[in-house]
């Protein structure tokens, strides 16, 4: 931001949704904070329509989504070095850029006229100029835009074209082969869809099929798990009396799966020892039929208040939470059932949070495996002899999946890995693992990994 631009000017240009995605875009390229809950903060702050939200979010995250093609066209065009362009700048032309490209309600001189009034109060007339020219010169030339060969730079090409870092792609490539790695990607540029579940302590699926039909909501059923429905377009639920009334929360159907192959009883006593924020422990409580005891970890009460707050509104009374750093929790009872759902790179639900894709490095994913292993031990202790534990991520990297599970099993001789093919349908399950693995191309959901150990003695 220039020097003689005061504060009354700045809410002034970040004013209205294109103001308030760059404003939002820039916060993203200089802090870790995640997109969502930045477009929250902004949403609370400023008073904005309905459509202006929507198209907030539809700004911001399909920036986001798509950065490496806006920045693969802008540097095409742009007269002079854009990569090093300010963030103002960059951000202000990849908000058009997206809009001319992906978007078919906003006439492209309105685009044009926006983005250079913008950057004229920004950086004066001289960079307005610029700004049209490139502009318009992407707008004559949109359909004719080339990139790298698809087929003889591959890397290049999914990575510019379908907006990956380089480093995943390769790495997806290495491991999967290039077609593979292009549908993936494919997926993780789709708008995301909305799944809800049945909160059945408080309803039942037939109740919230009505109240979906009620609303003229287009819906179909979960294809693995019961009471799971998927909505075709994100849409706003919050103010719904079923919502706040607790018969129905908000959870990708990958989500479940976990759960599901922990077999839990509603005399069981269970270990949720990662909790926070508490989707997969309100599911554990509603197979339990709000029976039995859950004990749930997590490291901060303030994380610890969001799922509380979520249990309460979902009716569940069965969990006992504790506030403590999970490898150092002790419990002498043991549990029938642990389930540690491991803080991960989240590189499955790029679709729901484009965000990561860009904020992830390989060194973040070697990181992570000290402490994955570490949880998964501490799961182990936990466990009763005869007992279950279940091993989960968001992630698609075998590094945090099952070679943690590997190293372990080869460290601990008295647990053994339970195929998850005696619960789900072979689709769900690696033929080479033994273990659950979702693709969000081949599954229709967020990409995960689930294993299941049973301690023999």
């Amino acid at each position: 931001m220039t020097d003689n631009v005061d504060n009354n000017e700045q809410k002034s240009i970040f004013s209205g949704p294109r103001g308030l995605a760059v404003k939002i875009l820039n916060r993203i390229d200089r802090t870790d904070a995640y997109l969502d809950k930045l477009i929250d903060a902004e949403i609370r702050r400023n008073e904005l329509s309905p459509q202006d939200k929507a198209l907030l979010y539809e700004l911001v995250h399909g920036v986001i989504r798509w950065m490496s093609r806006l920045d693969w066209v802008l540097t095409g065009f742009y007269k002079g070095q854009y990569a090093k362009s300010i963030s103002d700048i960059k951000n202000a032309l990849r908000v058009a850029v997206y809009q001319i490209l992906f978007l078919d309600k906003i006439p492209d001189y309105a685009i044009v006229n926006d983005a250079v009034e913008y950057i004229k109060k920004l950086q004066g007339q001289k960079a307005a100029n610029l700004t049209n020219a490139v502009l318009r010169n992407i707008i004559r030339s949109k359909n004719k835009i080339s990139f790298p060969s698809p087929s003889d730079e591959a890397v290049y090409y999914i990575s510019n074209y379908y907006s990956h870092p380089v480093w995943l792609v390769k790495r997806w490539i290495r491991r999967y082969g290039r077609d593979f790695t292009e549908q993936l990607a494919i997926a993780n540029n789709e708008r995301p869809k909305l799944t809800i579940r049945v909160n059945n302590i408080k309803s039942n699926p037939e109740e919230i099929k009505n109240a979906l039909r009620k609303r003229e909501i287009d819906f179909t059923e979960g294809k693995y798990l019961p009471g799971y429905f998927k909505i075709e377009k994100m849409i706003p639920f919050s103010d719904w009396e079923e919502f706040q009334a607790g018969y129905f929360t908000i959870q990708d159907e990958s989500a479940g799966l976990p759960c599901y192959l922990l077999d839990v009883k509603a005399e069981h006593r269970v270990l949720d020892l990662c909790a926070a924020p508490g989707g997969k422990t309100a599911l554990l409580a509603d197979m339990m039929n709000n029976s039995g005891e859950i004990v749930a970890i997590d490291k901060y009460d303030s994380r610890l208040n969001v799922l509380r707050k979520n249990l309460d509104r979902l009716g569940v009374s069965t969990v006992k939470t504790i506030a403590i750093d999970a490898l150092e929790f002790e419990d002498k009872e043991k549990f029938d059932r642990v389930l540690v759902d491991v803080p991960c790179s989240g590189l499955g639900t790029l679709s729901k949070k484009p965000d990561i894709k860009w904020k992830r490095a390989l060194m973040d994913i070697k990181k992570l495996n000290p402490l994955q292993l570490d949880l998964l031990k501490k799961a182990a202790e936990l466990v009763k002899p005869g007992g279950y534990v279940v091993y989960s991520t968001c992630t698609i990297e075998p590094d945090e999946n099952f070679e943690i599970v590997q190293q372990f099993l080869d460290e601990n001789l008295d647990f053994e890995l339970v195929p998850a093919d005696k619960t789900f349908p072979p689709e769900l399950v690696s033929k080479k693992t033994k273990c659950v693995e979702t693709f969000p191309h081949i599954h229709g959901m967020d990409g995960s990994f689930a294993a299941k150990l049973r301690r023999k003695r």
